[in-house]
């Protein structure tokens, strides 16, 4: 057994900030599927949401995201995330994190502008910001002495007191594959954060990572958490299409910096959807680009800033440039072919704004989590910042919070099952519920292909749980086992939902319902029983 004052799973920013913040009185243990790297965080391109300039402000950034989020941010998260945006980049600053440089400018920082700012506000390291910070936090985390970095390890589900027989609602760590060894071992903890990212390999298409299979959702839905928001899933308008490419994003900095979206013909077609045409936000240019696909008949549209000077996209775009060249695409004489892929999960477990779940000693950071900050539709580069913000403030509540002894942790008992006879079961079924999430449950949705796509899951769930009951546990399985949870939170959300907000469309409910309203379900209520909560998103944080 391993044993930590603290445990956190995940190694995004959202882990690597806790971590950092923990280890200089604290012995943390810090789990990562593959490599310490290998996460959305370290692919994220665009940058940082952050009031850094005098013409900008706090009231204008918090204006931005209430918009963008379709009436159903939580204002007290919003201003809250905001208001320390600033000390957050200082941090990482002061960490060495390399941001792109403007002495120019009054920051001595290049800021740029993404669809829904009204603001320069972006601060970034060329279009590999990400990289740039989880490479410069993960140097840090691998020479702390405090911090154990468990390489190649899943977690298969939280140890908690109702599984342990015990009274209450607490979580006392983790059982986790180590995959190297192909061994579950039990790792015992005061306390355990789930910041494991989201979702994104639910859909057939999607510029996230593969290891975004919702295990962290999964994980905290058994335990006893509550889910918020899960219909609103972020599909990235512009994402490199072509065969040799899995899932390349296409920065909105692109668009920031005066990219146009065309058809093949060469015709402009965003203006005829939003008045702020190819900064619009992303739900509206994500239905704008499907609309036009499917009214054309098109496998992609077209994003071009060609007509830029060639050395301004080169400084720009690096990466971007880089990776489309070696395709055959030189993104400064010719447009760049792109198609809408799933990209965020703006819903999550139900947080207050110091990462606290339902379950006692349970905290959720990062794109796991709902806090209420990106409402109906995620503002772009507010993600990086909340991982930043609700990062700090989960570590100041562990540290305030008293030591206790976690109770006696029994091993993992596998005594009872066999090696699996036939694994094309995971293979098959993975790609069945892909395939189903994308058909059924997209950019814009019907109740009818909802509930095609539910009976599709509750099949799929059955024959996977069986599975899971008579065969020893393997990464696919585990991400299948959470996968397959997490499709039916989204489907069940989305059912819910009497109305088109942000990024859920229902043609069967075009119009906008006059009240915001969350939409929260209980793991112990009966399915159906719990839906839309009738409480204001303005009221408050009600996620406390």
């Amino acid at each position: 057994m391993l044993k930590f004052d603290v445990l956190i799973i995940g190694s995004g920013l959202a882990g690597m900030t806790l971590a950092l913040h923990l280890a200089e009185t604290r012995k943390v243990g810090l789990i990562t599927k593959r490599d310490l790297l290998e996460g959305n965080s370290t692919y994220a391109q665009g940058g940082i949401a952050a009031v850094l300039d005098t013409e900008d402000s706090v009231e204008d950034h918090i204006r931005d995201t209430l918009i963008a989020g379709a009436g159903l941010c939580n204002e007290e998260a919003t201003r809250f995330i905001v208001e320390h945006s600033r000390e957050a980049i200082d941090w990482l600053i002061e960490l060495g994190v390399p941001f792109t440089r403007d002495d120019e400018h009054q920051t001595g920082y290049h800021l740029t502008r993404e669809g829904g700012h009204s603001h320069r506000r972006i601060i970034h390291a060329a279009d590999a910001t990400g990289a740039a910070v989880t490479s410069t936090l993960g140097q840090k985390i691998k020479a702390h002495p405090n911090i154990t970095e468990l390489e190649h390890y899943i977690a298969i589900d939280l140890i908690t007191s109702q599984k342990l027989g015990l009274s209450g609602k607490r979580a006392y760590g983790v059982y986790a594959l180590d995959k190297n060894n192909d061994e579950v071992v039990t790792i015992a903890a005061q306390h355990t954060i789930l910041a494991s990212g989201g979702a994104g390999k639910v859909y057939l298409y999607t510029t996230n990572p593969d290891t975004a299979t919702g295990d962290g959702i999964a994980m905290g839905w058994r335990a006893g958490c509550r889910v918020g928001n899960m219909e609103f899933i972020q599909f990235h308008p512009t994402c490199l299409y072509h065969p040799h490419a899995k899932s390349f994003l296409i920065s909105e900095a692109v668009r920031g910096e005066g990219g146009i979206l065309k058809l093949p013909d060469g015709t402009r077609f965003m203006p005829q959807h939003d008045a702020r045409g190819e900064l619009a936000p992303r739900d509206v240019v994500a239905r704008a680009i499907d609309f036009e696909m499917k009214k054309h008949g098109l496998d992609c549209v077209y994003l071009d800033i060609s007509y830029k000077p060639a050395q301004f996209i080169k400084e720009h775009f690096p990466n971007i440039y880089a990776h489309c060249l070696e395709l055959g695409i030189d993104i400064t004489q010719q447009p760049i072919p792109v198609v809408p892929a799933v990209h965020f999960t703006c819903g999550g477990i139900v947080t207050d704004l110091a990462g606290r779940t339902d379950v006692d000693g349970l905290y959720a950071v990062g794109e796991v989590a709902c806090t209420g900050l990106h409402g109906a539709n995620r503002l772009a580069s507010n993600s990086l910042l909340e991982c930043l913000v609700i990062g700090k403030a989960a570590a100041a509540d562990i540290l305030a919070a008293g030591s206790i002894k976690p109770p006696a942790i029994p091993p993992w008992d596998d005594s009872r099952v066999t090696d699996p006879d036939e694994e094309v079961v995971i293979s098959h079924n993975w790609d069945e519920l892909r395939r189903a999430m994308w058909d059924y449950v997209g950019i814009v949705r019907t109740n009818k292909r909802l509930e095609r796509a539910l009976h599709r899951i509750d099949l799929l769930k059955g024959e996977i749980d069986e599975y899971y009951s008579h065969f020893h546990v393997s990464n696919d399985l585990i991400e299948l086992r959470n996968l397959v949870q997490t499709a039916e939170l989204i489907v069940r959300s989305a059912l819910l939902r009497k109305e088109s907000r942000g990024l859920h469309y229902s043609r069967d409910y075009p119009n906008l319902l006059p009240e915001a309203t969350e939409t929260v379900l209980t793991p112990d209520a009966p399915r159906g029983a719990s839906g839309v909560s009738t409480v204001s998103v303005a009221s408050g944080n009600k996620f406390g």
